[in-house]
């Protein structure tokens, strides 16, 4: 199809509509009827562009009038606080659930890389001797590790952790527009991270402290990042192999499903970053015993499977995907 000679036999139509939307208001009954049978055609136009993949701007031009003349023959819509509760209840989690393959591989390749590394360390009295002098390590495991939890008042360090994760998870979305492979090194860096602090506190015989102050928090917080991690290689893997779907089209329907599912991550990682400030936090301070910190992690971590496979299944299941619809199956009539 030719896009531009399309465009320019439908435009008049176009003009027409957004010319009775802004005056709305002030319509008579011909031009009411007139209104609703423009917005049933303009959703055809619509899903014909869109479905071209050919022009992007153009979609999002008759995306922006099918929403708004909607909204003038609907008379009403729901209330923001439903879009909000829509988008926990179904389109969040469905994402989680349709991509789940792609986060689960990602947990399970970045939990055994730095396993691979923390055995590296402890095996290895080299690595270790690399790492730092023996007295900077004591600091480290001794000292440092744990007081980094305490160092700064609990509602400033919970909202430093939130904005770090939260900047870690974005990168490894945003990055899989370049095919994926800034998001592996993102993801690679973070385990190396983790696999060195593991592999030094377990090597001095600190384990106990090292797995009772990250597990709390760590469940969660870590999940979330590998989520992210997932969902943006699955989001270069579109530009890759785009299946049955333009790579035009795969990539905006993939890449509006990673901007929802980062926004959703936020919301995440800012419990698991409570968690860190106030329940890892008050464990190294000797307010609440560590058996109950790790309960509490745990709990955090269950909620959220099910979360997933009960909640994103069904939403799924029911035909969500977490891509935008612009526009609804059946146009209502005068």
């Amino acid at each position: 199809m030719d896009i531009d000679v399309f465009a320019a036999a439908h435009t008049e139509d176009w003009e027409r509509l957004e010319r009775l939307v802004r005056r709305r208001r002030s319509l008579d009954g011909a031009e009411v009827d007139e209104l609703v049978d423009l917005y049933q055609r303009v959703s055809t136009h619509l899903s014909v562009v869109r479905s071209s993949g050919q022009d992007p701007a153009l979609v999002g031009r008759l995306s922006a009038l099918v929403a708004r003349a909607r909204s003038a023959v609907t008379g009403a819509h729901d209330p923001a606080w439903r879009d909000v509760v829509g988008f926990f209840t179904r389109v969040f989690p469905a994402i989680l659930y349709r991509l789940r393959w792609w986060w689960l591989g990602m947990t399970a390749g970045t939990v055994a890389v730095a396993a691979a590394v923390a055995w590296w360390v402890v095996a290895d009295p080299a690595v270790m001797h690399a790492i730092g002098t023996p007295e900077s390590i004591a600091q480290t495991v001794e000292y440092e590790f744990a007081n980094y939890y305490v160092e700064n008042p609990r509602g400033s360090f919970a909202a430093q952790v939130w904005t770090n994760n939260a900047w870690v998870a974005a990168q490894a979305i945003v990055f899989g527009v370049a095919f994926g492979v800034p998001t592996l090194y993102v993801m690679l860096v973070n385990a190396l991270n983790v696999g060195l602090t593991a592999g030094l506190m377990i090597g001095q015989g600190r384990a106990d402290v090292f797995f009772g102050l990250i597990l709390p928090h760590g469940l969660l917080e870590l999940t979330a990042v590998f989520v992210a991690g997932g969902i943006g290689l699955r989001l270069g893997w579109s530009l890759i192999a785009p299946g049955d779907r333009t790579r035009l089209r795969a990539f905006g329907e993939e890449g509006r499903a990673a901007v929802a599912a980062a926004l959703g991550l936020a919301v995440v990682l800012f419990l698991s970053g409570l968690i860190e400030g106030l329940v890892t936090g008050n464990t190294v301070a000797g307010h609440i015993p560590v058996p109950v910190a790790l309960g509490i992690g745990v709990l955090a971590e269950v909620l959220f499977f099910l979360y997933v496979f009960v909640v994103g299944r069904r939403a799924y299941l029911e035909g969500e995907t977490g891509d935008i619809r612009n526009a609804p199956a059946a146009a209502p009539v005068a």
